[in-house]
Order: structure tokens, then sequence, then C-alpha cells
């Protein structure tokens, strides 16, 4: 038997096929995103089964605005960190230099942000925590370890360094699973120990894995700020009305009906049920970004168009295969897993699954365009969207059918908008053409014919 002969197997394996399908060092970050997203679970059930319903209404306010705000805030960080790490691991330079500058611009970030916080905690605490303080002040040591975080990640990923991205992703789900499991068997009642959790596990997370970090750096130059913040502010903007368009249910939900404790505290375990997809393509995001920048960087439009459209298969699939039965099964899994009181049917699953796949969809499309620097395309597409979840939103009629309807019309909206800006800016080459140069092109060639 020739040597081909016995490579054929292996080809056609079906773990082979995936690995040439994803997008390249996925694999090395799913272990880690399978288990963080499964704390999420984990901490939301003992939660559910140990809280009030009052406190699970608390805890559900401050899980959903550290998804929409922090993660809008600074996911923009870690994506812009990963294209330019990306970028100058392709021209062999360190990245020291962008680091630092991107610390500092971090670290004024926060300051500005919990500056906010603390001039309006007690407007922030009636509003959405029913007076409560404390959690005003957990949602913000929350805020500050995601931006650690999400520095961290953003280096990593940039230099291709996948293992100990998901070791940072694995260890912080770990400690959430540890810390909500022994606060449910020891009997805690207090929505602020379960809190508490969103900080304590990633700030742990983080201190494990810096030593990679700061071994992975290298002498190198800094972005100048006006090419940072040319980036990174659009970049923002445009991940905070997609986290607002995401997460916009339940805090939507507070403030149309607040009485109603047991539906905001329902809705949360229905996202988060619905929405499994989304923390599985968590994995996928880090290492898209980083096969996008370095496509690009090379010139490779063919890469760069095949590794898109493969993305956009898989995270298909994805949705498909989570949103099936989470609109079966879901009515009854959140009774079961989270102790929600009966009153939200398969209707409410099924908008908010397939708002969850456009969402995907939205994502990984928006991440090409940001390659392409096309950020205020990216922007204008969110804020469209924006306007159709505030539009869904006001009409009359049920407050659970409004909310999950608009999620899912809105992320409906991000797509075709950037499907759109996509086909008419991304240069449309022959597949030939860069083969026939027999080189590939450079990297201003391919980002600004674009």
């Amino acid at each position: 038997m020739n040597t081909s002969d016995a490579a054929a197997p292996l080809k056609r394996s079906p773990l082979a096929r995936l690995s040439n399908t994803l997008p390249p060092g996925t694999l090395l970050v799913i272990g880690g995103t399978v288990v963080l997203g499964a704390a999420s679970y984990v901490h939301l059930m003992a939660a559910g089964h140990s809280l009030d319903t009052e406190g699970m209404a608390a805890l559900s306010v401050v899980w959903t605005i550290l998804m929409a705000v922090g993660i809008g805030l600074f996911f923009p960080v870690e994506q812009e960190l990963t294209r330019i790490v990306a970028a100058h691991r392709v021209g062999g330079q360190g990245v020291s230099g962008v680091l630092r500058r991107v610390t500092v611009l971090t670290v004024a970030m926060c300051g500005l942000l919990l500056g906010g916080m603390a001039v309006a905690a007690r407007p922030l605490a009636d509003t959405f925590f029913d007076g409560r303080s404390d959690m005003v002040l957990a949602l913000a040591l929350a805020f500050v370890t995601l931006a650690a975080s999400n520095v961290t990640r953003g280096v990593l990923a940039g230099l291709g360094h996948f293992a100990p991205f998901g070791w940072q992703l694995g260890i912080d789900g770990v400690l959430r699973i540890g810390a909500a499991v022994a606060f449910a068997l020891a009997g805690v009642r207090s929505p602020l120990a379960f809190a508490l959790i969103l900080t304590l596990a990633p700030l742990l997370a983080v201190l494990v894995t810096l030593r990679p970090v700061l071994r992975g750096l290298g002498p190198g130059p800094a972005e100048s700020w006006r090419g940072l913040l040319g980036g990174l502010g659009p970049l923002i903007a445009s991940t905070l009305l997609a986290q607002v368009v995401v997460n916009a249910a339940v805090v939507s939900t507070k403030l149309l009906a607040p009485a109603e404790a047991a539906l905001v505290a329902g809705l949360l375990n229905v996202i988060v049920l619905a929405r499994v997809p989304l923390f599985v393509f968590g994995s996928l995001q880090a290492s898209l970004l980083s096969g996008l920048s370095a496509a690009a960087a090379a010139g490779d439009r063919a890469g760069f168009s095949r590794l898109l459209g493969r993305t956009c298969l898989v995270v298909t699939a994805l949705g498909v295969a989570g949103g099936v039965p989470a609109t079966l099964l879901g009515p009854w899994l959140i009774q079961v897993l989270f102790k929600a009181e009966d009153g939200l049917g398969q209707a409410v699953f099924f908008w908010i699954s397939a708002g969850t796949l456009f969402y995907m969809l939205a994502m990984v499309l928006g991440q090409a365009l940001m390659v392409l620097h096309k950020h205020s395309l990216q922007l204008l597409s969110w804020a469209v969207a924006t306007v159709v979840l505030l539009g869904v939103t006001l009409m009359p009629g049920d407050a659970a059918t409004r909310v999950c309807l608009a999620y899912t019309l809105a992320s409906l909206t991000a797509v075709l908008g950037m499907a759109v800006a996509l086909w008419l800016t991304f240069p449309r080459v022959p597949a030939t053409a860069d083969a026939a140069d027999g080189a590939p092109r450079s990297r201003s060639s391919l980002v600004d014919s674009a």
C-alpha cells in the first residue's frame, strides 16, 4: 500500500473534514468555550433553585447588562487587538507597543464607565435592582474583569496562541461552575453572592494565563492614536448596538412590565437556552477574525472568501441544530433546569432561536467588514437594526411577544444590511486572478480596493 492510499481514509474522516471546514485553531478553543458556555447554565440553574423571584430577577438584569454594555464596550477591544496583532505577526513585528497603547485606552474606558455608574448609582439601583446598590457594585466589578479578559484574549488570538486562549475560557468556566454549585449546596440565598461569581472567576482565569500573553509580545511599534481610535470608535458603537439587539429582551421587559419579576427571570432562561449555538459560536469568532485578518494582510482574496463562506455555512447549521430542539423542548426544560414559572410557550423559543441564527450570521459578516476597514457600514447596519428593534418593541401587544419578535427582525435587518454592504464593497476578482500572478497580492491591494 502506498502513502497516498494509506492517507485516503484519514482525508475522508468526518473529523478531518470538520477541521478543514472550520477556521484554523477553532478546535483548540472549542473545549474552553463549551466549558464556559456550560458554566453559564450551571450558574443560572444554581441561582434559580437558590434565589427567590426578586433575587433571580436582579441577577438576570446584572447578567444581561454585563453582556450588553460590557461586551459592547470591551469585545471590540479584543477584536481590534486580534486584527492588529495578526497583521503585525504576518509582518514579523512584535506587539508590545500595541498592547501598551490599548491597555491605556481600556483603563480610560473603565474609568469613565465606573465614574458614570458611581454618579448614577442610586437611579440605577432603583430602576433595575429594586433599590439594591450592592448589585450596582457587583456589576461595576464584573465590567473591570471582563475588560481584562478581552484584552488578554485579543493578544492570544492575534498571535495564534489558541491553547492558552482556550485554557482561559475553560478555567473561567470551571471556577463559575464550582462556585455556583458550592453556593447552592451551602444554601446561599443572596443574589450578590451569585453576581460576584461574574467577577472572581474571570479574574483568576486571566491571572493564570497571563504569562503566555507576556511571553509572546516581543518589541514592536504602537499603533497611532488616530488609527486605533478611527477603527475602534465605530466598532465600539457597532458592538454596543449589536449587544443592545441581542440582549434587549430582558431589560425591555423589566421596563415595560416592572411588576412581572417572574417574566423577567423566565425570559433570561429562554434566551440562555435558545442561545446555546451562540456560546459555541464564540469558539469560531477568535480564529475567524485572526484568519480573515491574516488573509487580508497577505492579499489572499480567494482564501478570505472561502473562509467567510465556510463559516457562514457552519453557523447556519449550528443555528438550526440548536434552534429546533430549543423550540420543541424549551418550555419544559426551563421549568426543570431553572425552576422557571409556566407561561412561556414554543413561539417565544422559536423567535429567540431564529433571532440567534440571524445574529450569528450578522457577526460573521460584520467581522469581514471590519477586516476590510468598512467599520462605518457595519455601524450603519446595526443602527438600522436598532431602529427596527425599538419600533417593534414599542408596538402594542403582549410584552414577551414584542421583545422576542423585535430581536428576530432586528437581527435579520443587520444580516441583510451587511450582506448588501459586502456585495457592494468587496473586490470581485476572478477566482484565477491571484493564481495567475504566481504570488499573493499585497495587503493594500485587498483592503484599499475594497
